[in-house]
């Protein structure tokens, strides 16, 4: 072979192994799990009823049963493991879980660092009072002491600089400004708070509908404040940057479930209404 021919060579040779490697690299996640038949969801512990402990000490709720979901239909047993919140949605997982179902909401600061293969349901926001103020107007809250979740879009949204950038999403306004946010750890924290007494550690606080409604059917003594939601948040499945591979057969596997109707009947077996679609 001449010097030019190997020279040649060489340069194909390079330019395949170079094309080849981007493929490989996207599809890591998946050939992972196909050969661990594990596949590691980070979700919350706390957080009922998209995912808590149960009696059993196992997580149940509907995150839960989605993700086991996903994994069934993937072929898969699902793992889960609880980090914090910040620490899922700052990215750069390091293989240490494969993907989240955690109700997250696919937002422009978010995106940078995290992909969002499918949106698989929407979820109202609503300020919640202690039912000894169960009179209270939106417009009654402004001035108040109100609590909401670090790194949400709750502390977002009182704070006036709520950016939800995903399709068919429902405009939304400002309509409270509080006189003081008090942030906690996790959704539980406000409504521990709140049932306390009406105005005993806070006034108010802007929760997951779902989240405020299992906490009144858990014996807590609150109240949704009447009116429409402040908004109305889509929440997605999340994983790590640039799996392509991976992307698509999460974002198949939750379309075949909007698609038969498995993602509806979750919803209404915890939620008690369907919240796949915007009502």
């Amino acid at each position: 072979m001449t010097p030019a021919a190997r020279l040649l060579t060489a340069i194909a040779t390079a330019a395949a192994l170079s094309a080849a490697l981007p493929s490989a690299w996207a599809g890591a996640t998946l050939d992972r799990i196909h050969q661990t038949k594990v596949m590691k969801v980070a979700t919350a512990a706390n957080w009922p009823p998209q995912s808590f402990l149960g009696e059993d000490n196992q997580l149940r709720g509907f995150d839960i049963d989605v993700a086991t979901e996903i994994g069934r239909r993937l072929g898969t047993k699902v793992a889960f493991v609880t980090p914090e919140y910040g620490i899922i949605t700052a990215g750069r997982w390091a293989n240490r879980w494969d993907l989240s179902v955690g109700s997250m909401t696919p937002t422009t600061a978010r995106a940078r660092v995290l992909d969002f293969p499918a949106v698989y349901y929407y979820t109202p926001y609503v300020f919640a009072v202690h039912k000894d103020a169960a009179k209270t107007t939106l417009s009654q809250l402004n001035g108040k002491k109100i609590g909401v979740e670090a790194g949400t879009t709750s502390e977002d949204y009182i704070n006036r600089r709520l950016k939800i950038d995903a399709a068919d999403v429902p405009a939304f306004t400002y309509e409270v400004e509080p006189g003081e946010v008090l942030t906690y750890g996790d959704s539980m924290g406000p409504l521990d708070d709140l049932r306390m007494g009406n105005g005993t550690r806070l006034d108010a606080t802007l929760s997951a509908l779902p989240t405020v409604l299992g906490a009144i059917k858990a014996g807590y003594p609150i109240t949704a404040v009447s009116g429409k939601p402040a908004y109305y948040e889509p929440l997605a499945i999340a994983v790590d940057k640039g799996d392509e591979a991976f992307n698509a057969e999460l974002t198949k596997a939750v379309t075949d479930m909007k698609a038969d109707g498995t993602l509806k009947q979750l919803s209404q077996k915890w939620y008690g209404t369907d919240l796949t679609l915007i009502q």
